[in-house]
C-alpha cells in the first residue's frame, strides 16, 4: 500500500512535482477534431480563443488506416500554433488497443510542452490510471517537461461506473471525468441507440382519471413526463469528483441538428455540477458556452447574497428569502465561477462586472 506521504512524490526521477489542486481553468467546451482531417484541421488555429479546449482526437471517430495520421496531424498542429488561452486536450486510443503506446510517448516527447490533458477511454479501475500516471512521469522525466500533464478519464463501461470514485482520486494528475453515454449504454445493455440525451420510451405517466361512469379511465388522456437516462450516472459522477477536487463532464451529444434537446442535456448536467461538456460541431459550442456560464442575472444575486451575508455567519433577508451560510456557499460558487469566466471571456467579463456593481449596491441599500 503506498503511503499518502508519497502522493504527491512524482513517479520517475526527473519528473515534475505531482500539482496538489487542479486549476479551475475554464472548460464550458470540449470541442473535438479529427487530425487526420485536413479540412477541419485547417481550422483549429482560426478557432483559438474562440473555444476553452480544443481536443485533438484520436480514438473511435478515427478509422483504423489514419491513426497514425490523426497521431502525427496533431503533433503538426500543435508545433504550428500558438493556443494563447485555449487549452490544447487529446483523447488517445484505449489502454488495450495497438495505439495507445505510441500515441502517449509521440504526443508526450513531441509537444508535451503544449498538451495540458490526456484524455483516456474506457477507463474501468484506478489500475488504469496508475498505469497512465508512471509512464507520463517516465516520459516527462524523459524529455524535461516542467509541469505535468493531467490525464482525464471517460466513464463508459458498468466496471469504470461502480469503480469512479477510485478512479477520481487515483492520482494527483486527475483532472477530470466525461461521461461517454454511448459506450456506457451498450456496456449496461440498456435499450436506447442514441448518443447522450433522453429517451421518449423512459417516462413518468399521470395517475388515470375517473370517467363518467365513476370508473378510472387508463386509456384515457393522461400527462407524460419524460424522464433524464443519465440523472443517477451524472450525479454520482459529480459527487466522486467533488470528493476529489476534480471536475464532472457531461460528454457528447449525438444529435447535432436537436439544439433545442441539446441545450436541454447540456443545462441538466451544468445545474448537477458538471463545469462543461464535449462539442461535436461548431453549433454546439455556442450552446455549451451560453448553458456553462451563470446567467448575468444569478450573478447579481449571487454577488447580492455573498456581500449582504459579510463573515458569512448568521442569516440574512434577501429579496424576501431567507439566506443562510449554506446558499452563501452556494452563491459563492457562482460568483467563483463569474470571475474564472471573465478573465477569459471579456464579453461575459464585462456582463458579470455590471452584476457584481448591481448585487453589491444592493446589498449596500444604494
Amino acid at each position: 500500500m503506498r503511503s499518502a506521504k508519497d502522493f504527491f512524490t512524482p513517479l520517475a526521477v526527473g519528473a515534475p512535482a505531482p500539482l496538489r489542486e487542479i486549476p479551475a481553468r475554464p472548460s464550458r467546451a470540449i470541442h473535438f477534431f479529427d487530425p487526420s482531417n485536413a479540412k477541419m484541421a485547417a481550422k483549429i488555429p482560426g478557432m483559438v480563443g474562440t473555444v476553452d479546449v480544443l481536443l485533438g482526437n484520436l480514438e473511435d471517430a478515427v478509422k483504423a488506416e489514419n491513426k497514425e495520421k490523426a497521431r502525427l496531424g496533431l503533433v503538426e498542429i500543435a508545433k504550428n500554433t500558438d493556443f494563447g488561452p485555449t487549452q490544447l486536450w487529446s483523447r488517445l486510443n484505449a489502454l488495450d488497443s495497438p495505439w495507445f503506446l505510441d500515441d502517449i510517448t509521440t504526443l508526450v516527447t513531441e509537444i508535451g510542452d503544449k498538451l495540458d490533458v490526456v484524455m483516456i477511454p474506457k477507463v474501468q479501475g484506478a489500475e488504469d490510471i496508475h498505469y497512465v500516471d508512471r509512464l507520463l512521469a517516465q516520459l516527462e522525466a524523459k524529455v524535461g517537461l516542467q509541469r505535468p500533464v493531467l490525464v482525464h478519464a471517460i466513464l463508459e463501461t458498468a466496471r469504470g461506473m461502480a469503480n469512479v470514485e477510485k478512479i477520481a482520486g487515483a492520482s494527483p494528475r486527475m483532472q477530470g471525468i466525461s461521461l461517454g453515454p454511448a459506450d456506457l449504454a451498450a456496456d449496461r445493455r440498456m435499450k436506447t441507440t442514441r448518443v447522450g440525451g433522453g429517451h421518449p420510451g423512459y417516462l413518468v405517466r399521470a395517475d388515470a382519471t375517473k370517467n363518467d361512469a365513476g370508473e378510472y379511465d387508463i386509456h384515457g388522456d393522461r400527462a407524460v413526463f419524460q424522464q433524464d437516462l443519465w440523472h443517477y450516472t451524472i450525479a454520482r459522477q459529480v459527487d466522486a469528483c467533488a470528493m476529489h477536487g476534480i471536475y464532472a463532464y457531461y460528454g457528447p451529444y449525438g444529435d447535432i441538428t436537436d439544439v433545442v434537446g441539446c441545450e436541454d442535456q447540456f443545462r441538466n448536467a451544468f445545474l448537477l455540477g458538471c463545469v462543461g461538456t464535449w462539442t461535436l460541431h461548431p453549433k454546439q459550442i455556442d450552446i455549451a458556452r451560453r448553458v456553462f456560464s451563470p446567467d448575468p442575472a444569478e450573478v447579481e444575486h449571487a454577488w447580492h447574497v455573498v456581500t449582504a451575508m459579510g463573515d458569512g455567519t448568521g442569516a440574512v433577508m434577501v429579496d424576501g428569502k431567507m439566506e443562510d451560510d449554506a446558499s452563501c456557499k452556494q452563491c459563492q460558487v457562482v460568483v467563483d465561477l463569474a470571475e474564472a469566466l471573465s478573465e477569459t471571456d471579456p464579453e461575459l467579463g464585462e456582463q458579470y462586472a455590471e452584476a457584481k456593481k448591481a448585487g453589491i449596491a444592493k446589498a449596500e441599500g444604494k
